[in-house]
């Protein structure tokens, strides 16, 4: 089997991650672009949310990721029990997420459902891959919040039902509207009209592991 070697070196991100809500169980916070959220395993690819939050919170543990170019809400447990009911909680998707994008070009229909199964795609590490045959399911919703103009696109509320890797990055562009600024899944135009991925996770709902409360919590959209 080829071994996938990341040869990508994260530029140094000089925005803060702010906590959002803490509590003695876990810790909600806002992740900037540009800052991966676990360190890499190159050794030049130390910082990372994880990293940071570890130097006050030893303990910490992510529930779930973003990914590098993405900004918005991470949840982190505090203590292994509470990580465990986070985890099952994202397995049995009940926890609930949504997202702002800026996506090219105006979309015909106004809102509906992206069904696209999505597999890894080891020659092109890190991209992933539509994939009929071997593809896990992927299930995103969507919502026009308006259509703007010069530059042409759409700004976009996204509600994924599952959590597949670049998922919302894979199913833009496969209904003809990629991300602006997506590196990986998308051409020249689309990625040279921002500076940064134009995706940010904005709201997130869960129960709370301990008290069973159930936890709103949003991070404004910085664009």
């Amino acid at each position: 089997m080829t071994q996938v070697i990341d040869t990508f070196i994260a530029p140094h991100c000089k925005e803060a991650v702010t906590i959002l809500y803490q509590d003695e169980y876990l810790l909600v916070v806002n992740k900037p672009s540009g800052l991966l959220s676990l360190s890499g395993k190159n050794p030049l690819n130390k910082d990372s949310v994880h990293y940071r939050l570890v130097q006050d919170f030893p303990s910490a543990l992510m529930a779930h990721r973003l990914d590098f170019g993405t900004s918005g809400v991470l949840l982190l447990a505090l203590d292994k029990t509470t990580n465990a009911n986070l985890t099952k909680q994202f397995q049995l998707r009940s926890v609930q997420k949504r997202y702002i994008s800026l996506l090219m070009g105006h979309i015909a229909d106004a809102e509906g459902m992206i069904s696209v199964p999505i597999a890894r795609d080891p020659p092109n590490f890190p991209r992933q891959k539509i994939c009929w045959e071997a593809g896990k399911e992927a299930i995103s919703r969507y919502r026009v919040i308006r259509y703007l103009d010069n530059p042409s696109c759409s700004r976009v509320e996204f509600s994924p039902e599952t959590g597949r890797t670049h998922q919302l990055r894979i199913h833009s562009l496969a209904v003809g509207h990629p991300i602006l600024g997506c590196d990986l899944y998308g051409n020249s135009q689309s990625e040279g009209l921002a500076k940064r991925l134009m995706l940010h996770a904005h709201w997130i709902k869960f129960s709370h592991p301990h008290t069973g409360r159930s936890m709103q919590i949003e991070a404004p959209c910085p664009f």
